[in-house]
């Protein structure tokens, strides 16, 4: 073991023999001699190529970790893939602001500064019949920003115990308020909440009542909750979290969901949404709403650390456009796309797959929207089913994953799965390419 050590290339020696930037080439050595050091110790004496590990190694480094992933799953809105997909027009905007500089905060007639909100503010109204808007980050940082403008410190938060809900990565609704700085006045039952639970609560210190939508489960049976009507009639600004942010409610497929308007038209002082999920834009948080509360909002410190950046607002801005004309949008916003996409479209598109992979067959299945949305609905239509002899479910699906583009499955019942709805057509020859490698 000593000898063996010992015969370890110095780091300098190692690094000379790949073919990249000094500072990769060194990095490489340094962890691909810290690995045999390691397996050496272990007890294991075969050899190994140090040179090519480390060359391997040097080209994982230098290629980006962020990249393109291929959806087969059938998960529209996919959290762990990036959300929604972004339309043409919004890949455009972002590259067009991408090249350089920009008007952010500019106005270019006046030559003063700019709002970086006005690029989107008079099409969220415009929308949604709000009297005036702002994007940030995410829609916990809209939801956080509207109970700290609202309510704040030495102020109380109302909200119904039904809906104390944690969404994904562990954001619950009571640390939003404790964030925020006001307290949290929980009325109701887990399952019922009535106007009259409300009502008892309100008092000189209530700073807002707090509606959140459940995005990612339902309640069922015995169980009541109060109208965003009736809770704007109470006479105190209400805050509607209503999470997905849809705008083509005239969609069947989303009668479940909250539509923004509807909130609107209700009188709440704040509407919160997200840009990506059913919008089918960027990551975002929208806020829209009077005109008193959103000025409250925007002049808030918090405003500024969660606004939102340059490439989100230029992707946004494009997917609103589209929702102008909805029939345009429906076609072109890739989730409402394939959340109406027909059975025959998803029939013959799975065919074509099946067709280029071998020893593969169509059969029935369900899909599922995803991202914290419609929970309970299930998606129908065919979908290619995938299995190889002689190779294990997980060992094609980890083969597929190592493709470039990787290819991202679901197993269900020991095969793997390819969904066509969540595959473009110029991505179905990639797929069966990625299969037979």
């Amino acid at each position: 073991m000593p000898d063996a050590l010992r015969q370890l290339p110095p780091v300098d020696v190692l690094a000379s023999q790949i073919d990249a930037p000094r500072a990769i080439a060194v990095a490489a050595a340094r962890a691909v001699l810290a690995e045999r050091r390691r397996e050496l110790l272990a007890g294991e004496t075969g050899e190994g190529d140090l040179a090519a590990r480390a060359r391997a190694w040097a080209a994982r480094a230098g290629a980006p970790r962020l990249r393109r992933v291929i959806n087969a799953t059938g998960v529209i809105v996919h959290t762990n893939l990036g959300r929604a997909p972004l339309a043409e027009a919004a890949r455009a905007a972002v590259a067009r602001a991408a090249e350089g500089y920009s008007n952010l905060e500019l106005d270019v007639e006046t030559g003063a500064r700019g709002s970086r909100h006005d690029h989107v503010e008079e099409l969220l109204c415009a929308l949604t019949g709000a009297e005036a808007a702002i994007a940030v980050n995410n829609c916990a940082g809209a939801t956080l920003l509207a109970a700290a403008a609202l309510a704040g410190p030495g102020r109380e938060v109302v909200v119904s115990r039904g809906q104390l809900v944690e969404i994904g990565g562990g954001f619950r609704v009571p640390d939003v308020i404790a964030q925020a700085g006001a307290r949290l006045v929980e009325v109701g039952t887990t399952n019922r909440t009535r106007r009259a639970d409300y009502v008892r609560a309100l008092g000189d210190a209530t700073g807002a009542i707090l509606r959140v939508h459940p995005s990612n489960f339902r309640q069922l049976g015995f169980i009541q909750e109060v109208e965003i009507e009736e809770l704007c009639e109470l006479g105190v600004p209400v805050i509607d979290d209503v999470g997905s942010g849809v705008l083509a409610d005239e969609l069947d497929v989303l009668r479940e969901e909250p539509p923004v308007r509807r909130s609107v038209r209700g009188g709440a002082a704040l509407v919160c949404f997200s840009g990506d999920k059913l919008l089918g834009g960027p990551q975002a948080g929208l806020m829209v709403g009077r005109a008193d509360a959103v000025a409250a909002a925007r002049a808030h410190p918090l405003a500024r650390a969660l606004r939102l950046d340059k490439l989100g607002l230029a992707a946004l801005e494009a997917t609103l456009q589209l929702y102008r004309d909805p029939e345009r949008a429906r076609r072109e916003i890739p989730v409402l796309a394939m959340l109406t996409v027909d059975d025959a479209t998803l029939r013959e598109r799975a065919g074509r797959l099946a067709a280029e992979i071998r020893h593969a067959e169509v059969v029935a299945a369900t899909a599922r929207v995803g991202g914290g949305a419609l929970p309970l609905l299930e998606l129908p239509g065919p979908v290619v089913a995938v299995s190889l002899p002689g190779v294990s479910a997980d060992d094609l699906a980890a083969r597929l994953r190592a493709a470039d583009p990787p290819v991202i499955a679901r197993i269900e019942d020991d095969r793997v799965l390819l969904d066509p709805r969540t595959l473009a057509d110029d991505e179905l020859t990639l797929v069966a390419r990625a299969v037979g490698s």
